[in-house]
């Protein structure tokens, strides 16, 4: 069995080989189990979330991953979310890779929302604009650069100290980035809006958006959570990643269809169906586009097994271990001192 840390995982998961990857699995298809959520009691900081989601094709691969979200974390300066991968052979359930998966869930979030910005975003799109300083939000940053030729990234964050922080660590990677204080007048200049937060309550106004311009919605998971309003959901050509799962944990659209703005009706397609060409996407250049993600199991196994293909292929060919990846017989060395 092949274990794999973070560094390695994140290594091997370029940007156009995974929205790739994410748009063979959405066309091919793939087993998806319910997605089991548990409430965590966290003492003197909001409730903590354990996440277990599996999916699997037959015959090749089962994957499940083990997530925990701590809100209360960012007060600490520790990431809001920890993951972990389990990767088996579906022909006879042996275990083939565990992988540390921050990264990779990071990752394939931001190659979800870029798979559905191929479809959703004007082909000109060159601003984009940020709203969240976390792990998610610089990789949406990568993410949208690989499908879109983006000239300027604005962020912007509660936290304006932060958000200045994310914009020189873009600043750094070679990104024209800049934060900016006031999200009003920052969502008014943008061609994609990329949301990866974990509010509560509205951030971004339906008045505050102009025409032609792609909305991501990324961060809010839960029902209760929302980061745009009603009237925006009501104004807009909504797409999700899966039906069932927007429909049934994304704020966004459940709040929106509760206070009568949209129905389920209102969405236009899932990304199986973009991908598939069953629906071509934006079609008027002054369309208002959202696509709300909330995550899918089939997504991550995607990511995974692209990992882990390439881990195997790099290990035969060099015959030789491969930096930051343990195997099974090295794992049981270490733990018996030998």
């Amino acid at each position: 069995m092949i274990i794999a840390n973070e560094s390695l995982v994140r290594s091997h998961l370029d940007w156009p080989q995974l929205i790739d990857a994410l748009a063979d699995m959405f066309r091919s298809g793939c087993s998806v189990g319910p997605r089991v959520h548990h409430e965590l009691a966290v003492p003197n900081a909001p409730d903590g979330t354990l996440l277990l989601m599996p999916a699997w094709k037959c015959g090749r691969f089962i994957g499940v991953k083990v997530v925990t979200v701590f809100p209360g974390n960012a007060a600490l300066g520790l990431p809001s979310v920890s993951a972990s991968y389990l990767l088996f052979d579906a022909s006879n359930g042996a275990p083939l890779a565990f992988m540390e998966a921050s990264g990779l869930t990071a990752k394939r979030t931001a190659a979800a929302s870029a798979l559905a910005a191929r479809y959703l975003a004007r082909p000109d799109a060159a601003r984009l604009l940020l709203v969240g300083t976390g792990r998610v939000a610089r990789e949406l940053a990568c993410a949208h650069a690989a499908v879109r030729t983006i000239q300027s990234v604005a962020v912007w964050g509660r936290d304006f100290a932060k958000a200045e922080r994310l914009a020189c660590e873009l600043s750094e990677a070679g990104r024209n980035a800049v934060a900016v204080p006031d999200l009003h007048t920052a969502a008014g200049d943008a061609d994609i809006i990329s949301c990866a937060t974990l509010s509560s309550q509205p951030l971004l106004q339906a008045d505050w958006i102009v025409p032609g311009t792609h909305v991501d919605l990324v961060g809010a998971f839960k029902p209760s959570m929302r980061e745009v309003d009603e009237r925006l959901m009501g104004r807009a050509s909504i797409f999700v990643d899966t039906r069932t799962g927007a429909l049934a944990e994304a704020g966004d659209i459940v709040i929106a269809i509760e206070r009568g703005a949209i129905t389920p009706e209102n969405i236009r397609a899932d990304l199986a169906e973009l991908v598939a060409g069953i629906h071509p996407g934006r079609q008027d250049r002054g369309d208002i586009t959202v696509f709300k993600s909330v995550g899918t199991a089939s997504e991550d196994l995607a990511a995974a097994v692209l990992v882990y293909e390439q881990l195997v292929r790099e290990s035969a060919a060099a015959n030789d271990p491969i930096p930051g990846m343990v195997s099974e017989s090295q794992r049981r060395k270490s733990e018996h001192g030998t």
